[in-house]
């Protein structure tokens, strides 16, 4: 029997008066631990703000596994809402901190969303208007709960989230190793201490413990082997025997669902977002979009920024190594309030009369507002040719190269990966990396002038190898003068596991020495080149630890360890014209 003391507090209701500066006061009537009854039993707690006077007010639902109570502490957009007049609910999700249940995450939360929902709307002090809003877990969950149809739902904004599980869960057929670190220091410690199981059982114990048994668990193979989490997170070994193309995945999948929503939408990542968030909310967007053809407001906006993942991180000017201009930052909480006053309350405040699109171009480091996503650009290709005088860069060029049984080769050893010097997200100088041997450096002449891409951008790559499988890591960076290498996106929207080369018809291995056309098409951003500058690529088979390694054996990491060296041919000749499709924007000076 489970003995959860914080289930035993009743909800009360008490006037709080809270400041956020000097000269300003808050007064909102907060109940704590509300009990929010699931179809299926399952109660769910939430603490409730709103306004202290008497009535009837839209409702924002904020739902997290991170708590309540430390949302609350963290973030202003709950008390800036009441300020603005709504009822504010956050809830913790299905057997995290205060609420009952078993939590398997992301698995529950369209129901839970749905019935949340519809319990605010039922509420005396609701006027039946709900809107929903969130980054991360929290934008992921009002997905979830959006395409089980709530009558209720009339307004989101899920920020830096995902579009389906093949680029979340996985990303080109790889498997997304930080679902370990994101585990362990959030999520695992607390199943500990309430399941009495041994390891870390606070969040700063679990950080300790990172530093010696992190680097252990990022290298177990196979992956199935990664005991520390057995106990305390069976979910995730559930998860990894289910590869991408299982229709098990579908409860997360987004793409086909988009009709049944008709809540307004405003999609938010960024360019250094997690791999799954640019590209989530650029397709969310277009999915919505083709949804409500012909509807004279689609209510669905786009906004893409410079920053990494994180709500404080929208204030912030500096993404990694690069520095912005100070119009780079936002004000998340009025950028949420404004797109809710408009659709919860029915304010004339100009949302739907502004573009649809706004986008950070980086390098200009200037907003740009557009009709449409992405903008007209001319596609051009950069072709692949070999290194030329002697030296180890290949070149990115405007023609073919059409000599005959033209490759660049290099040697992965799984054992010995391409390894990510930084374990943090953003922008970060990769130029050692053109020192490996087993990574290919092709680089574009000096540019004549400044050159904007924008968009999605296509790397097809024809190749081969002495193996049955391997994964093409497509880089794409931005060189300065001074050799700064710069990533112009975080990793995971450019690799591509060669044996998912299609992934509808599943797994299929290689035959060794055959080439085969590898096509990325996850490659995102919007960067101008400046004069003087280069437009980088950098091919490798590994880059760890963010995502697993593949064995080159034609075993699956999942069950085995079994690895094996492999020569990789790029291949870039007449007849295999190996390029990079990049989307030129005219740039505007």
């Amino acid at each position: 029997m489970k003995l959860w003391a914080w289930v035993l507090i009743p909800a009360v209701s008490i006037v709080i008066s809270g400041h956020d500066a000097p000269n300003s006061e808050t007064h909102f009537v907060l109940e704590r631990n509300v009990p929010v009854p699931m179809r299926d039993g399952v109660v769910l707690r939430a603490d409730v703000m709103r306004p202290p006077e008497a009535g009837k007010f839209p409702v924002l639902v904020y739902r997290t596994p991170y708590g309540k109570d430390a949302a609350q502490q963290e973030y202003t957009t709950f008390k800036h809402g009441v300020e603005r007049g709504y009822a504010v609910v956050i809830q913790d999700v299905r057997g995290r901190h205060n609420s009952d249940g078993d939590f398997r995450p992301y698995e529950n939360e369209g129901l839970d969303g749905y019935d949340t929902i519809e319990w605010a709307a039922a509420q005396p002090w609701s006027n039946g208007n709900v809107g929903t809003f969130g980054l991360s877990y929290p934008g992921a969950v009002q997905w979830l709960a959006a395409v089980q149809n709530p009558p209720h739902l009339r307004a989101m904004i899920p920020a830096m989230t995902f579009s389906t599980p093949q680029n979340f869960f996985y990303a080109g057929g790889t498997w997304d190793m930080s679902w370990i670190d994101w585990i362990w220091d959030n999520i695992a410690w607390d199943t500990r201490a309430k399941k009495n199981l041994p390891g870390p059982r606070t969040y700063r114990e679990a950080l300790a413990a990172w530093k010696e048994e992190g680097p252990k668990m990022l290298n177990t193979l196979p992956l199935l082997d990664l005991k520390p989490l057995q106990q305390a997170a069976p979910y995730y070994f559930d998860w990894l025997q289910h590869p991408p193309e299982d229709p098990w995945w579908n409860w997360s999948e987004l793409r086909d669902k988009y009709a049944r929503t008709r809540a307004a939408v405003l999609n938010l990542s960024a360019w250094y977002d997690d791999n799954y968030g640019p590209e989530g909310a650029t397709t969310n967007f277009a999915g919505l979009l083709k949804a409500r053809q012909g509807d004279k407001d689609p209510r669905t906006h786009l906004l893409l920024g410079p920053w990494v993942h994180g709500v404080d991180n929208t204030a912030k000017t500096r993404s990694g190594e690069r520095e912005f201009s100070p119009t780079a930052a936002i004000d998340f909480d009025e950028v949420v309030l404004r797109w809710m006053d408009h659709y919860l309350k029915g304010m004339d405040n100009g949302v739907d009369r502004e573009k649809p699109v706004r986008y950070f171009v980086m390098g200009r480091n200037q907003w740009r507002d557009a009709d449409q996503w992405p903008p007209t650009a001319r596609e051009t290709s950069a072709f692949l040719a070999p290194a030329s005088d002697g030296s180890s860069t290949g070149r990115l060029q405007t023609t073919p190269f059409d000599n005959q049984d033209s490759f660049s080769e290099f040697v992965s050893d799984p054992s010995n990966p391409v390894v990510n010097m930084y374990d943090s997200s953003g922008a970060h100088d990769y130029r050692k990396l053109a020192n490996r041997a087993d990574v290919l450096t092709f680089d574009s002449a000096l540019l004549q002038e400044d050159t904007e891409i924008t968009g999605p951008i296509t790397a097809r790559i024809f190749v081969s190898c002495d193996c049955r499988d391997f994964d093409l890591w497509s880089r794409l960076l931005d060189v300065s003068p001074d050799g700064t290498a710069i990533n112009l996106m975080s990793p995971g929207l450019d690799v591509l596991r060669a044996s998912y080369r299609d992934l509808s018809r599943g797994r299929q291995l290689l035959s060794p020495g055959t080439i085969y056309e590898l096509t990325l098409q996850n490659l995102i951003t919007s960067n101008v080149f400046l004069q003087g500058h280069r437009i980088r690529l950098q091919i490798s088979a590994s880059f760890t630890p963010n995502f697993s390694r593949n064995l080159q054996s034609g075993k699956s990491e999942v069950n085995s360890n079994e690895m094996k060296k492999a020569h990789i041919r790029v291949v870039h000749d007449a007849k295999h014209l190996s390029q990079v499709v990049l989307p030129l924007v005219p740039v505007v000076r």
